[in-house]
């Protein structure tokens, strides 16, 4: 008997997915998901994969707060998201890291140009770095759908499915906050590739070249440690007896929060370090008073 192709393939009826409470919802409202140039390149690269109605089903999860964790590691995003069943599922997506020695290339490239390094320490993707890998003979973005590797344990056959769709979008959204996680996807993180990046700017500024006056960079000083002991990160140390120097208030607000970043995923009305912003600001004023009056 004749049988369809798609016939050999079990049919699942459309059905709401569970509520979930404490899930990532898509902070985008109706609009795009990404604002900055990198995210939107992500988003399109997505779409340009012809993926059809299962990416506006993603969405529709991404906006309901379906996704209930993202974690991204290098080369690998492991989530969950629910669905109609009572346990989510279980979704993974992965992306093909590069090698060390091409990010030592791509580390020399970016160096070379003083405006690549200030956008990256600023948190902010240089608009055509792209090229810088193009020129290296490599992609930062996912060339075609072979090259990210999608599973998800639902019960449909389609790949990727509503659920991985859904994961998709959020992390177009993250990677607006984070342009770093785009690279941690390609196999490196925020500090490795500062580093790499410093200490060949610094081998450059040391090297002179003809007709130039040979200009030494100095070496960045490492940022001063966090303190181990929780206790002493939020109440601090003993006060000594004798305070030398001038009593103000900080010229930057919560340096060691800002330091540590923003939660991933955060979904506040405002980031974390805005809100701790405000909270720190406010303990310096009351606390410079009080000691005007002693």
């Amino acid at each position: 008997m004749y049988r369809r192709y798609w016939d050999e393939f079990p049919r699942y009826e459309r059905t709401s997915p569970k509520e979930v409470k404490g899930g990532i919802k898509a902070s985008s409202g109706r609009g795009d998901f990404a604002k900055n140039w990198w995210a939107k390149r992500w988003i399109q690269v997505l779409e340009s994969f012809n993926i059809g109605a299962r990416l506006s089903r993603g969405k529709t999860y991404a906006r309901k707060g379906q996704v209930v964790s993202i974690e991204i590691e290098k080369g690998e995003v492991t989530a969950k998201v629910q669905g109609s069943r009572p346990k989510p599922y279980k979704v993974s997506i992965s992306m093909k890291t590069l090698s060390p020695s091409d990010w030592s290339k791509l580390a020399g490239a970016i160096s070379q140009q003083a405006l690549y390094s200030s956008n990256l320490l600023a948190g902010s993707m240089p608009e055509d770095i792209e090229e810088v890998f193009k020129q290296a003979g490599l992609s930062l973005f996912p060339l075609k759908a072979k090259d990210l590797k999608t599973e998800c344990s639902c019960p449909d056959w389609s790949n990727p499915c509503k659920h991985i769709a859904a994961v998709f979008y959020l992390l177009g959204e993250e990677f607006d906050r984070d342009p770093f996680l785009i690279f941690k996807l390609r196999g490196i993180n925020r500090d490795e590739l500062l580093k790499m990046i410093l200490e060949n700017a610094a081998e450059i500024g040391s090297t002179p070249v003809e007709g130039e006056t040979n200009i030494n960079i100095k070496p960045v000083l490492p940022p001063e440690p966090l303190p181990t002991d929780y206790k002493q990160f939020w109440l601090g140390s003993e006060i000594h007896n004798v305070i030398l120097g001038e009593v103000s208030i900080p010229q930057i607000i919560a340096a060691l929060p800002k330091r540590l970043g923003n939660l991933p995923f955060w979904r506040g009305e405002k980031s974390l370090t805005e809100g701790l912003s405000e909270s720190y600001h406010n303990a310096s004023l009351e606390g410079w008073k009080i000691y005007l009056v002693k």
